[in-house]
């Protein structure tokens, strides 16, 4: 890990992309498709990457846009500078510079939870860089009771089975060999301490630089706000909020679906990227409801 020798697990059935991003910095990422660029951002748990995340979305979508998926500093296989520091403005900062290096002017983004909130706060910060948003169990909100130390995760597999199976209604989603695959990238975390800072910066931040409500008011762009009915880990009421909120935003909840949307409703969440990208999605329900 933190080395180009890195070779993403063939589980997940992507290409390896090394992409020089800063001085000491060399981005992991996965790249397939052409058309519209949409930079896809993973989440925060142990043992993620851009690959955890997306390997089910890239596949079905790259016949319809230019699908980007890095592995966010501090996560996954990029080998970061030695003074790098983390935070959702040091992410996003990190996003730009992918985009600077495939010399990308505008792209959409596509978040799942933490990069959801990274790609709202990008929109909010730099819309010139940014065609749209959609995001997935997005929280990025202010701590409702004293933030807690974040306690060392087993990156056994039963214990990373039993996380993930948190994030599903259907436990049979998280496979053996998804679990080991993630094994790889969590003992890592642990073993190097990234894990502990990068979550320290995640809640840092819930503190210091909660999405700010004025600021999505303003927001011009499209966004799209998706989000799992039996969702424990952000409730979909933060959705709810949200999209009350942002003046252009729409909403989808879906049944039968935990946190991980973009798995357990993989085939409508991929559809619904295509769609909300393209225009059809607005374009149809526009029609509807003037009907």
């Amino acid at each position: 890990m933190g080395t180009t020798d890195y070779r993403t697990d063939p589980f997940f059935g992507l290409e390896d992309v090394w992409l020089p991003t800063a001085e000491g910095e060399i981005t992991h990422l996965h790249d397939v498709g052409e058309g519209t660029p949409v930079v896809f951002l993973h989440g925060s748990g142990t043992g993620v990457s851009a690959a955890a995340n997306w390997w089910l979305t890239l596949p079905a979508v790259q016949g319809a846009v230019r699908a980007i998926a890095p592995d966010i500093i501090g996560f996954g296989a990029t080998v970061q500078a030695p003074d790098a520091t983390y935070g959702i403005r040091e992410w996003g900062a990190h996003t730009l510079r992918v985009l600077d290096a495939l010399g990308i002017e505008k792209a959409w983004l596509v978040g799942n939870s933490l990069g959801g909130w990274i790609a709202l706060q990008l929109a909010i910060e730099h819309p010139d860089r940014v065609l749209g948003v959609i995001s997935m169990g997005t929280g990025g909100s202010a701590p409702t009771a004293a933030i807690k130390a974040h306690a060392t995760p087993n990156t056994e597999l039963a214990a990373l089975r039993r996380s993930f199976e948190g994030f599903v209604t259907d436990p049979h989603l998280v496979t053996d060999a998804m679990v080991a695959a993630r094994q790889v990238v969590a003992e890592y975390e642990v073993a190097s301490g990234r894990l502990d800072h990068v979550i320290e910066a995640r809640e840092r931040d819930r503190a210091a630089l909660p999405l700010d409500g004025d600021a999505l008011a303003r927001l011009e762009l499209p966004v799209l706000l998706v989000h799992g009915l039996a969702d424990h880990v952000i409730p979909p009421a933060r959705t709810w909020e949200l999209v009350n909120v942002i003046p252009t935003a729409d909403a989808v909840l879906l049944q039968g679906c935990g946190h991980w949307s973009q798995i357990e409703r993989a085939d409508a969440f991929a559809q619904l990227v295509t769609d909300f990208i393209a225009g059809r999605w607005r374009s149809r329900h526009s029609r509807a409801a003037n009907m």
